[in-house]
């Protein structure tokens, strides 16, 4: 509009429904029924972006500090309460962030289950966690991955949109300039959107999600971390102050903060 043009010309929806059209198409044709129904669910991460603060990182080495104490306390068999129902558990009730986060409580209370079935070989579990994780991984990253794919696609498409309008406009060869001009600004329309939509928005989303599974993935490690420092023997506090370490500086909460939340949680407690 600054340099003179008309914004009407780029309303084109045969074009959009040649780029977008084919492109649902594509992405529903290339991907599995869970990878479908994940890029539907992953609208809300999108939105909100990823749920993890700091203050949740801080909450969930409080978790596993009143975890481990209690454990050290009594002995592993007396999670099999909590870990069995955590719904009801009121060790898990006091950290109601942690407690809504049904992947994370799961992922918890299963390794938690097999150390009350007597598991003690740390380097087999954190085989097992790590298998988990991949698996988590690869989930999660065929979402964004495919999000990520149909953006690379959207431009070529925009080019299949453009040609489609070229030999459109080739069949009106003879109609006067004013009638070619705008036949032939739709036309690249088609490209102009392919390349927008892909640039702009579908690939910056695909990013997105990729951020958002990256931090769910990192706590999830945190998790494994703290619970294999557990397993090894060492006391609650060096178990969750080796489960901060793995966290990035930016969500890190510092010791000193980690410190001051462990002794609320005693005071509470007491």
């Amino acid at each position: 509009m600054a340099a003179g043009g008309h914004m009407a010309v780029l309303w084109q929806p045969f074009e959009f429904v040649i780029i977008f059209g084919a492109g649902i198409g594509a992405f529903v044709i290339a991907n599995p029924k869970p990878v479908l129904s994940g890029a539907a669910k992953a609208f809300g991460p999108l939105l909100k972006g990823s749920r993890y603060t700091k203050g949740s990182y801080l909450e969930l080495l409080g978790v596993l500090y009143a975890v481990f104490r209690l454990a050290k306390t009594k002995g592993d068999l007396v999670l099999e309460t909590h870990v069995e129902k955590p719904e009801e558990s009121p060790l898990f009730q006091q950290f109601p962030e942690f407690s809504q986060d049904h992947h994370a409580v799961e992922f918890l209370c299963d390794y938690l289950r097999l150390l009350t079935l007597g598991t003690s070989n740390a380097h087999e579990v954190e085989a097992v966690m790590d298998n988990e994780l991949d698996v988590h991984h690869e989930e999660m990253h065929a979402v964004s991955g495919a999000v990520t794919t149909l953006g690379d696609a959207l431009p070529a498409l925009g080019i299949v949109a453009a040609v489609l309008g070229v030999i459109h406009t080739m069949g009106s060869i003879t109609e006067p300039p004013e009638v070619l001009g705008h036949l032939i600004g739709g036309a690249l329309v088609g490209t102009f959107s392919g390349i927008l939509a892909s640039y702009g928005f579908v690939a910056p989303m695909g990013q997105s999600l990729t951020s958002t599974f990256d931090a769910e993935a990192r706590y999830l490690t945190c998790i494994k971390v703290g619970i294999l420092g557990h397993m090894q023997g060492y006391a609650p506090q060096v178990s969750v102050e080796f489960a901060r370490k793995t966290l990035n500086s930016e969500m890190r909460p510092t010791f000193a903060e980690v410190e001051d939340m462990i002794q609320n949680q005693g005071s509470t407690e007491s």
